[in-house]
């Protein structure tokens, strides 16, 4: 160090270390210089354990928040998928009513009635993010489509959706239930 930038002693200390020898004094500074040095590495690692814990505690904290959405969000899965029988047996039942009942004075409020109760769940399914997926004309999809049968055809391309035997749903952005298909095959 330099004489301008020597540290102020105690005029006190400086009289009590008058008689200690040199080499002594430099021992002891290397000592307390060393354990200073050990000192600030101890805290350089407190530093970065405590960084870490804060960003440890902030993924949690996104990941928690994240579960919370998913669960405001996909919490009706269950009902919904059970929910969805019910509307495939109201549309069965309308499709199986020949057109000559359709006109009978006697069924008409019956079949409306069928009727608005197939489009009241098809609004519920839309105020809860549930809708259907598009299967006929398209391209087979394993993420949403379930191939369940092959038919041969010679005016579609392989692949290609033909039929559809049961309607699949999505649920925001999950599949709640694939569509279960017919799929076209080169002819024999």
């Amino acid at each position: 160090m330099s004489e301008d930038k020597k540290p102020q002693v105690d005029p006190a200390v400086e009289a009590e270390l008058a008689g200690v020898p040199d080499e002594l004094l430099e021992k002891e500074t290397d000592k307390l210089g060393e354990a200073l040095d050990r000192l600030r590495d101890d805290l350089e690692a407190a530093r970065q354990e405590v960084l870490y814990a804060k960003a440890e505690t902030q993924n949690v904290r996104r990941r928690l928040e994240k579960d919370i959405s998913d669960a405001r969000s996909y919490a009706a899965t269950g009902f919904a998928r059970d929910i969805l029988s019910v509307s495939d047996n109201l549309a069965r039942a309308l499709d199986a009513i020949p057109a000559d009942l359709r006109e009978d004075d006697k069924l008409k409020n019956l079949i409306a009635g069928i009727e608005a109760t197939s489009r009241e769940i098809d609004k519920v399914f839309g105020i809860h993010g549930i809708s259907r997926i598009a299967a006929k004309g398209l391209p087979l999809d394993p993420n949403q489509h379930q191939a369940m049968l092959e038919v041969p055809s010679a005016d579609a391309e392989p692949g290609t959706v033909l039929q559809e035997l049961q309607p699949g749903y999505m649920i925001k952005d999950r599949l709640l239930r694939p569509a279960m298909v017919a799929v076209a095959k080169k002819p024999d």
